[in-house]
């Protein structure tokens, strides 16, 4: 049971986000809501990463290197093939940690630097509302522009 409802929130996010995510070119990727706000194409490639770094929590190391986790824009989306890589790859990694995490796993407590103690559950829940925060950012941004 709580496989299939945690891959129906996986889906419902990939599906509502990949309507801002897939509006990213590589004209609009510069695009940012006012001078000190990060470019489109920092805060999807922002996402990619925070999804992959997050596999740490579950157990699941991953080669990502943090460029954009409190970290000033400076160029680190220019490349959006590699942030669209990296969103697949998180994705998949969501995906691997709901096929790896047996029921009573999801209630099992993590230390996290910025919630503290957390259920796997909660932790996972944090991560879809990110992706989707970041994609409101990202839409409104190319609307704005």
């Amino acid at each position: 049971m709580e496989q299939s409802l945690f891959k129906e929130l996986l889906d419902q996010n990939i599906q509502s986000c990949s309507y801002a995510f897939d509006a990213i070119t590589e004209e609009n990727s510069s695009y940012r809501l006012n001078e000190s706000a990060a470019s489109v194409g920092f805060i999807v490639r922002h996402v990619g990463e925070t999804m992959l770094l997050f596999g740490h929590f579950y157990g699941i190391a991953s080669d990502a290197k943090n460029t954009t986790m409190g970290k000033q824009d400076t160029g680190q989306g220019k490349d959006l093939s590699t942030s669209r890589e990296l969103l697949q790859k998180g994705y998949a990694l969501l995906e691997q940690i709901i096929n790896s995490t047996p029921a009573e796993g999801w209630f099992e407590p993590v230390e996290t630097p910025f919630f503290g103690t957390v259920s796997k559950a909660r932790l996972f829940s944090h991560i879809l509302y990110h992706n989707s925060y970041h994609a409101g950012q990202i839409a409104l941004t190319i609307k704005r522009a």
